[in-house]
């Protein structure tokens, strides 16, 4: 086997390997070279034996080739037809929440179409808007709610509403107060979290009865609402119905306004209403600015309960709804 060294720096070519000749023919101090590399029992050269041998080629033929081309190309088409990652759904959700007593209360919530779901990382947090419906919208069915007043607005005018929508559905016989209306609150509440909205930007607004209920709840959670729309409803006594405002000095509509100091407010009303006098909007309105609240009221002439129409469907009301923010 042949070797290098070093010595005194400089480096001393290997050796050729010497082999003794055979018996009776050899001739002394012969010297044997190495053989030919076409000789099959060759013994390598001492200065290419570490040369790494070049790796055979793999074999192929036109059956390997097709079958290669075969495999690549259900690749691709595995891929292509693979399902896309799961974004959120858009449009009217159906969804329900639970009373305290084990009764569910439906809800729909809209999603508007453009709307991008948690997989994008760059969307902006949206606004919410919680809505109250009428007495003609209670049931169980989860759908007569987002036909009158703010669902039928989405539906015509969708780009004016950019945000998320919740719209639950109060039982028969049933006011926006007491369990009902926190039930609603639980409504808003599992909405900000599945789709993970503006906790600045949520609103309040409800028509008629919801109107009624929504004034209640400004007053029990007005540290949660940017923004109030109140349309066409009530705050005193109205016939058997006791006003939802405990006694105290000075009239309800001053105790409700003293709740609600600093949150902006729109109130809207049919000048013609025969179903809820217009009056009892122009008290809150007036107890309002009483205290210098960022109040506007909008007296509609010869409008009568369906106020709800002109109001949701109004561009210049939604762009200022949209606009509040509370500053934490």
């Amino acid at each position: 086997m042949s070797t290098s060294k070093r010595n005194s720096g400089a480096r001393v070519k290997a050796k050729a390997l010497s082999v003794p000749p055979p018996r009776g023919k050899a001739k002394p101090s012969a010297r044997v070279e190495p053989k030919s590399r076409a000789n099959a029992g060759a013994m390598p050269d001492a200065r290419t034996a570490s040369a790494p041998r070049p790796t055979p080629k793999p074999r192929t033929t036109p059956a390997i080739q097709a079958k290669a081309s075969a495999a690549a190309k259900a690749n691709v088409a595995a891929k292509a037809n693979a399902p896309a990652p799961p974004r959120t759904a858009t449009g009217m959700l159906d969804r329900s929440v639970a009373f305290d007593d084990g009764r569910t209360m439906p809800y729909v919530v809209h999603v508007p179409r453009d709307f991008a779901g948690r997989d994008d990382a760059q969307r902006e947090r949206w606004p919410v808007v919680l809505f109250l419906h009428g007495a003609g919208e209670r049931g169980s069915d989860g759908l007569l709610q987002t036909e009158v007043g703010i669902g039928s607005a989405i539906r015509r005018f969708p780009a004016r509403y950019r945000g998320i929508v919740v719209m639950p559905q109060a039982p028969q016989h049933a006011r926006w107060a007491g369990p009902v209306a926190e039930t609603a609150m639980r409504a808003l509440d599992a909405t900000l979290a599945e789709f993970d909205c503006d906790p600045a930007r949520v609103y309040l607004t409800g028509l008629s009865l919801g109107c009624e209920g929504a004034w209640y709840l400004a007053c029990e959670h007005r540290a949660r609402f940017a923004a109030l729309l109140a349309v066409c409803g009530w705050v005193g006594d109205r016939g058997p119905l006791p006003s939802f405002v405990a006694e105290g000095e000075g009239t309800p509509y001053d105790r409700v306004a003293a709740r609600l100091r600093g949150l902006p407010t729109w109130i809207v009303h049919g000048e013609a209403d025969v179903a809820v006098p217009v009056v009892e909007s122009r008290r809150m309105a007036e107890a309002l600015e009483a205290i210098g609240g960022p109040v506007t009221y909008s007296e509609l002439p010869g409008v009568n309960h369906n106020a709800w129409d002109p109001a949701y469907q109004s561009e210049a009301i939604a762009t200022w709804l949209f606009a509040q923010r509370q500053h934490r």
